[in-house]
């Protein structure tokens, strides 16, 4: 008898894609950083939109030595590569609000399966499960 109720029982079928309230609790949690994101974007464009004039904002003396300078521009560049990289965090986050709308956040794009909700919580634009992740750096450094 216990061979029929195995045979009446539904396979557990593997879910393709998160619901609707998973998805706005993951929608939540990228408009948190989004924001924080362009926050800290607009603080770097500032610094480097700083022209070094003396205003009333540049406390430093008006003499600059050519050591100042070329502190002063490295300390830019730094402030340039620091915000390429935040624009592109940041459109990685709008890509990710986008397939929230299409309802396929979380679904790996070489696998087919879905992401766990643990490494979308802490990585919200990831597109790739951590194997498919892994499967590809090795096939890179071969």
């Amino acid at each position: 008898m216990s061979e029929d109720v195995k045979d009446n029982v539904a396979p557990e079928v593997e879910k393709t894609r998160y619901s609707d309230e998973e998805l706005a609790e993951f929608r939540q949690i990228i408009n948190e950083k989004l924001a924080q994101a362009r926050k800290e974007y607009d603080t770097l464009r500032k610094v480097i939109m700083h022209n070094g004039s003396n205003d009333i904002e540049d406390t430093t003396p008006s003499f600059k030595t050519v050591e100042d300078d070329g502190a002063y521009q490295l300390s830019k560049e730094e402030a340039s590569q620091l915000a390429q990289r935040q624009y592109k965090f940041i459109q990685n986050l709008e890509a990710a609000l986008v397939r929230i709308e299409n309802k396929t956040y979380g679904i790996c794009r070489v696998s087919g399966k879905l992401i766990p909700k643990e490494r979308l919580r802490l990585v919200p634009h990831a597109t790739l499960t951590v194997e498919a992740k892994e499967m590809l750096a090795k096939k890179g450094r071969n």
